[in-house]
């Protein structure tokens, strides 16, 4: 079988050396393939279309590689195509391979062409307002959107904003950074955060290449200090606890929903955005209790809250209205902003606290004069379990215990407890 398989073999090679199609062969070639010798045939399709076909041998395998139609390929062109064909099949060479690793090779630089001119093409606005768009479903509400796009608009749109994406490089981050590092130290965190993240996910949509510039660790250190040797540290203005309970005799005297708020937010420790956006079908008037759902916390999570005896008297006074389901509205049953809040303190002559001060009021209250436990106080006031451990071990959240803490502050706050 072998004998005669070299046989044919060797009678195909002879015709393909003798054959060579005329131009009425050619023209007048009906279906099925027809040698031209060199390893080249013409094909003609069932429709009539003719086309060049190189065929070969390499390696055991037989192979076919198309060249082009005759309409576009002549023959005297298409037997030196052959011709050199066959030449790199005795030398070794695949032809189809070889075709294969060209076409590979510009269509990567195609890719890397088009990229470039991407690269080019895209701004550092572009590729901020990209990523905060396409990040804005996962953020607790638009107003942290807005904060990403305020804070790039003011401090790194007029240095890179309209340069391409590709081209931001370490010395822009510095120039936008060095003039407010040491002065709003919390807010160039936040600039340097916000760009670095930009910057990571440009280079994931292949608008840029490279490091990022805007990493701190073995990055913009070696040029600006940590945050943390020049923030300015700005507590909240707090009234000491030991002047609560005048104040808040006093404000018990005031009319008005605003003095109302202002009263069941220092009761409760609570954030004023909090108590601001306060709505009815968030107490259970039955057992005491006020949910604070995970989108209005700053830690992101559901919060209760148990209502003292007097915090519950603040509710009950306190008419519901149609127009509204906001314990405490504003105009137009809109919420109250946090300026009618500051605005109580600076009439009653205490313009140099501020409302969220409270919190710290009942903090060092709760600390100094009670035995109430840390973790309990914290608990209270909504704080991040800042140990990781801790955190993951925690499961409850002291309800009972803070219920208690909550009666004590009330008491103190009306002046009947130390």
């Amino acid at each position: 079988m072998s004998s005669l398989t070299v046989t044919l073999d060797v009678v195909e090679q002879m015709v393909e050396q003798i054959m060579v199609l005329t131009v009425l062969e050619i023209k007048h070639a009906k279906f099925g393939v027809h040698p031209d010798g060199n390893g080249l045939y013409l094909s003609v399709k069932s429709g009539g279309t003719k086309s060049w076909v190189f065929r070969y041998q390499l390696n055991g395998k037989r192979r076919e590689m198309g060249l082009g139609s005759l309409n576009v390929l002549e023959p005297v062109n298409a037997r030196a195509e052959a011709a050199q064909l066959k030449a790199k099949v005795a030398n070794g060479i695949d032809p189809l391979d070889e075709r294969r690793s060209i076409k590979d090779a510009q269509s990567a630089f195609r890719k890397q062409t088009l990229l470039a001119s991407k690269r080019t093409e895209t701004t550092f606005r572009r590729a901020a307002e990209h990523f905060i768009e396409s990040r804005a479903p996962s953020w607790k509400n638009a107003k942290h959107a807005q904060q990403w796009a305020n804070t790039l608009a003011t401090y790194a749109y007029p240095v890179i904003g309209e340069i391409p994406v590709s081209d931001v490089a370490a010395e822009h981050l510095v120039d936008i950074l060095r003039p407010i590092w040491s002065t709003k130290s919390e807010t160039a965190s936040r600039v340097r955060m916000r760009i670095e993240a930009v910057l990571n996910a440009a280079k994931l949509m292949g608008w840029r290449v490279g490091e990022n510039p805007a990493v701190y660790k073995g990055g913009l250190e070696a040029v600006l200090p940590p945050i943390s040797k020049v923030r300015r540290v700005r507590h909240h203005p707090a009234m000491p606890f030991e002047d609560t309970p005048a104040f808040f005799r006093d404000l018990e005297k005031r009319d008005g929903i605003g003095c109302s708020a202002l009263q069941f937010c220092i009761l409760t420790a609570a954030r004023s955005g909090e108590v601001r956006l306060a709505s009815w079908d968030e107490i259970d008037l039955e057992i005491g209790m006020w949910v604070v759902p995970a989108e209005r916390m700053k830690a992101g999570r559901e919060h209760r809250v148990p209502l003292s005896d007097k915090a519950m008297a603040i509710l009950k006074a306190t008419p519901r209205l149609a127009s509204s389901p906001l314990i405490f509205p504003g105009t137009r049953g809109k919420p109250m902003s946090d300026m009618t809040l500051s605005a109580i303190l600076k009439r009653m002559g205490l313009r140099h606290f501020t409302v969220h001060g409270f919190r710290s009021s009942f903090r060092d209250w709760a600390a100094e004069t009670t035995h109430h436990a840390n973790e309990t106080i914290e608990m209270a006031l909504a704080h991040t379990i800042v140990n990781k451990v801790e955190a993951a071990y925690r499961r409850g959240d002291l309800l009972a215990k803070r219920r208690d803490l909550m009666e004590d502050w009330a008491a103190f706050i009306g002046g009947n407890l130390k």
